[in-house]
């Protein structure tokens, strides 16, 4: 009886997550999200494929990234590592007495709120989700565009020095973490890092925003074709940036 009771409240709160996926969500909401970066202005923040608590599919075949990612740390890092959050998160949200989050992003935002197990299942899960769309197959002379693309010169100087102070913060990462492109309180582009399965989306994060960009720095995301060299590869993920999702999720905040 207790393992039915707990199958109907992971498909209520799944089924809950899709439906609210499909909305947009007011300015007060977003403001408490993004830490105040939306104003009072209303925003479509949802995105099925990063909001939901299921995992979706990924957007490619595993060996669709080479010769930048190899398809054995793609299969494991998908099938595995990230399917490991997804499932952890749903247990602990099976058994929270809190039932109040119906998008994924509304509960890192009150993240402090919850056990460090759901912190870091429901980090580990929104950023992994976000990672996969943030890449696409290999793409040569790979660059930002539209309305981005002049951000990132504003704000960086030129997309050489950015992507030096993107890498810097992935370097330099201690341990096992995340890079980040995002934007702060006040609608400006900001590169940060987060330790662990942390993002700026969650109240208790050391950088706070809606982020835009995201870099995978865990070793299990690299260490069987790079090794310890983090650098190389860092260096080589540019050719497989989506810059085109990035620019949709950059137009959502500052069209």
């Amino acid at each position: 009886m207790e393992q039915e009771n707990n199958n109907t409240r992971r498909k209520f709160i799944t089924d809950t997550a899709k439906a609210a996926a499909l909305l947009t969500i007011s300015g007060s909401t977003a403001s408490a999200i993004l830490s105040s970066c939306a104003g009072s202005k209303t925003m479509a923040l949802s995105d099925s494929s990063i909001n939901s608590f299921t995992q979706a599919p990924l957007p490619y075949s595993y060996d669709a990234l080479e010769n930048v990612i190899d398809a054995k740390t793609m299969e494991i890092h998908y099938s595995k590592h990230a399917a490991s959050y997804c499932k952890n998160l749903g247990d602990e949200l099976a058994n929270s007495k809190n039932k109040n989050a119906v998008l994924l992003s509304t509960l890192l935002a009150t993240i402090s709120n919850f056990s460090t197990k759901m912190r870091n299942n429901a980090g580990g899960h929104y950023n992994h989700e976000l990672f996969w769309q943030c890449m696409r197959p290999l793409q040569i002379g790979n660059l930002p565009v539209g309305n981005l693309q002049l951000a990132i010169n504003k704000t960086f100087g030129s997309f050489e020095n950015f992507k030096k102070q993107f890498a810097e913060a992935g370097k330099t990462r201690f341990g096992s973490g995340w890079a980040w492109l995002y934007i702060d309180a006040k609608k400006n582009l900001k590169i940060g890092s987060t330790p662990n399965q942390d993002n700026p989306l969650m109240d208790v994060s050391e950088i706070k925003g809606y982020p835009l960009l995201a870099l995978d720095v865990w070793e299990h995301a690299y260490y069987l074709k790079y090794q310890n060299k983090r650098a190389d590869y860092i260096e080589n993920w540019w050719q497989v940036v989506n810059w085109e999702y990035i620019e949709k999720r950059f137009a959502t905040i500052l069209p």
